[in-house]
This record gives C-alpha cells, sequence and structure tokens, in this order.
C-alpha cells in the first residue's frame, strides 16, 4: 500500500494517526464478505422518491420539487 502526501506538512504522529485510521477501514471492508451491505435508512432509499408522480411543468411546478417527507 502506497500513500503519498499530496498537500500540507503533517507531523511524524499525525501521520500515524491517519495510516492507523486508514489501516483500520481496511481491515473492517477485509472481514465484511463481497456483495454484503449494512442496512440502508429509508431517507437514503432511491425508491422513497422515484415511487412519487414528479410533477409536471406549470406555473407553480417549482414549488413542489421538494423531497416528500
Amino acid at each position: 500500500m502506497n500513500i503519498k502526501v499530496v498537500r500540507g506538512n503533517p507531523t511524524p504522529e499525525e501521520l500515524a494517526a491517519a495510516l492507523a485510521v486508514v489501516r483500520a477501514r481496511a481491515a473492517a471492508a477485509a472481514t465484511v464478505p463481497s456483495g454484503a451491505q449494512g442496512p440502508r435508512d429509508a431517507w437514503s432509499d432511491p425508491s422513497r422518491i422515484a415511487a412519487a408522480r414528479l410533477p409536471g411543468p406549470g406555473p407553480a411546478a417549482w414549488t413542489r420539487t421538494y423531497w416528500p417527507g
């Protein structure tokens, strides 16, 4: 694994902390089987928005283009 600092001048302690986080995330991702995902939050589900009918054009159409809640 190659990591390159492209901006800034981190101290050795800051660089060690950043690398520890990256390595921990990589180790956690390696333990999850491929294709397995955690539960999705309802607010981020795209089908919630796609299920609603989009407003048609008209003078007040812009007022109806909010995220349904």
